[in-house]
């Protein structure tokens, strides 16, 4: 439902967290697609000195994310590697809660990423999309609408069926 807005604030389990460092093979193109489709700003960037990215900062929705190319070597010599090297698969899905899940859903689909799970209310409380950015990374895109009390948490799935 386009025009979904945040109506209660994020909890704060959430506002703070770990921060994920991804690897692609072509942060250059990442970074401008994660500034298309989510908004992102860059804010740190060290290019490594073969060319590449060796490490970079950017913002999304408040939240930082790092990363870099898999193929710079020092990354290699680490064994980092981006989704394209395991097969296409992943086995890290990045949240992010943000105002309006239907707006950046859009914006995301216009810019190249492919839409998982379309944007819908879910039995937790938030409005959420699941969507594959074109580096192979998986996002989980969350709206905040209410908050469940954990009795609630705990029925709601088994009486979705």
């Amino acid at each position: 439902m386009p025009g979904h807005e945040a109506r209660t604030e994020v909890p704060g389990r959430y506002r703070r967290a770990v921060v994920p460092h991804i690897m692609v093979d072509d942060a250059d193109a990442a970074i401008d697609f994660y500034r298309r489709a989510f908004g992102a700003r860059e804010d740190f960037r060290i290019d490594a000195p073969g060319g590449g990215v060796l490490h970079a900062e950017i913002t999304v929705a408040g939240a930082t994310l790092m990363l870099g190319d898999a193929g710079v070597d020092e990354a290699e010599a680490a064994s980092f590697a981006a989704p394209a090297a395991l097969g296409g698969g992943t086995s890290v899905t990045l949240h992010v809660f943000v105002p309006d899940v239907d707006g950046l859903a859009e914006r995301a689909e216009a810019a190249g990423a492919r839409i998982v799970q379309p944007p819908r209310d879910m039995f937790h409380g938030d409005r959420t999309v699941i969507l594959k950015d074109p580096s192979g990374h998986l996002w989980v895109f969350l709206t905040h609408l209410e908050d469940v009390p954990r009795e609630e948490l705990r029925r709601r799935p088994a009486a979705a069926g």
